[in-house]
């Protein structure tokens, strides 16, 4: 399967936006997925995850209360909604998956990624 992550961009502190991720390939629905995201000299680390139905979600700590991953299943297309950005939300987000009916939460867990998709929150 491939990803395209799209949706990044320049915002202000408090302000919204919202990625998407969409999976080519067959049996999307099959697939566990996941928002990771990696700032400057930083290591990527685990922002969201969503089972292949999305009855389970995962959040970081630093994101709860603030973000929402969703999953349209009709449209191979994973979403990760953010609100009240701050700044130290900017990072490369990366979407990622795995032919899983578990929800993974760790980057080891999952065999595909997206390109990344830069989100900069001015403060």
């Amino acid at each position: 399967v491939q990803l395209q992550a799209s949706g990044g961009g320049l915002v202000q502190a408090g302000g919204s936006l919202r990625l998407s991720c969409e999976a080519s390939g067959r049996s999307f629905s099959s697939y566990g997925m996941g928002w990771f995201r990696q700032a400057p000299g930083k290591e990527r680390e685990f922002v969201a995850a969503i089972s292949w139905s999305g009855g389970s979600t995962a959040y970081a700590d630093s994101v709860k209360g603030r973000f929402t991953i969703s999953r349209d299943n009709a449209r191979n297309t994973v979403y990760l909604q953010m609100n009240n950005l701050k700044p130290e939300d900017t990072a490369v987000y990366y979407c990622a998956g795995v032919y899983s009916f578990r929800l993974v939460t760790t980057q080891s867990g999952y065999d595909y990624w997206g390109q990344g998709t830069q989100v900069t929150v001015s403060s």
